[in-house]
């Protein structure tokens, strides 16, 4: 290994040992308990001074679907699986195109699985990956890595700006733009989320504190998002993709509760939208047939009028 690699790591405060449990292998279960859940109570406050940055993120995210393009992740190791994560969890709670949030891990799909550690030293790894999903000026491109060194993130997050993407970078350490190689402004990701969420409870392991920081910011870029993009009417989800019985049970109960009508008629509605809740709401509305509904959504850009 290169020493610049063993500096790099020993800057990092993700990597140093946490004062606070440098016992932990003499604690009790409960003793272990006590000192994560107090470790992990610090997270919230530590995202929540990166809201303006996440709000940056948000406003080009928009921006982007308002055009057709996408929000495209891209990380290693507990990041990617992350992103990963986030990115499939749209399509069933915004009835989303797959394609419009796509997460990217070093390594391929497998290492959700099983690890791949050396696969994210490759600096152009990702940029095989943007090849196949023909990554467009559109899209906005947010790399992930706790260290804020990954070469697969920083990679694909370089040749991403080239393509004239939008681009951010989510850290768990401080940003330091001459340890990371950016001389000059112009080369660094457009917004940085910093998140640093300080030593972990066991020394190195960015699953815990890093990943639940990741986790949190993550949810923020995507549900802001989609709720701006019309998927939601008050607080409830409109875009649901009724694929069990439980979410056919919860679009039934939206239905109810924004309407005011019996179960029967939600039953009825529903069947007649083909299950598309929010055709089902603009034709209870506007006493028109699926089609027509289909029709003065598309023409609202998708969103339920009469808020």
């Amino acid at each position: 290994m290169k020493e610049d690699v063993f500096q790099e790591l020993a800057g990092l405060t993700t990597e140093a040992r946490n004062p606070r449990t440098q016992n932990l292998d003499k604690m009790t279960t409960r003793e272990i308990l006590e000192a994560m859940n107090a470790e992990d109570r610090t997270v919230p406050e530590i995202v929540a001074a990166a809201i303006p940055q996440i709000e940056q993120v948000v406003e080009r995210v928009v921006q982007a679907f308002e055009r057709g393009g996408r929000l495209i992740y891209v990380g290693a190791g507990t990041s990617g699986r992350l992103g990963v994560l986030d990115a499939s969890e749209c399509p069933p709670t915004f009835g989303t195109d797959p394609t419009q949030v796509q997460g990217f891990i070093a390594g391929g799909y497998d290492s959700l699985r099983k690890a791949a550690e050396g696969a994210e030293d490759n600096p152009d790894g990702a940029i095989h990956d943007f090849e196949l999903c023909c990554l467009g000026h559109d899209d906005v491109v947010v790399g992930i890595t706790a260290s804020r060194r990954t070469p697969y993130v920083l990679g694909g997050l370089s040749y991403a700006k080239q393509r004239g993407c939008f681009t951010s970078l989510l850290i768990c350490n401080e940003f330091d733009a001459e340890s990371m190689g950016y001389e000059e402004v112009s080369a660094q990701p457009d917004v940085i989320i910093s998140l640093p969420v300080g030593p972990e409870v066991l020394t190195g392991s960015t699953r815990l504190k890093a990943g639940t920081a990741t986790k949190l910011a993550l949810n923020m870029i995507s549900t802001a998002a989609w709720v701006r993009m019309g998927k939601c009417y008050g607080n409830l989800m409109v875009d649901l993709r009724m694929g069990s019985r439980k979410l056919q049970a919860r679009a039934r109960r939206i239905l109810i509760e924004i309407t005011g009508c019996d179960y029967e008629w939600a039953d009825e509605l529903l069947r007649s939208a083909d299950g598309e809740l929010k055709t089902a709401l603009v034709m209870h509305f506007r006493g028109i047939t699926a089609e027509h509904a289909r029709e003065v959504l598309e023409d609202s850009g998708g969103k339920i009028g009469g808020r």
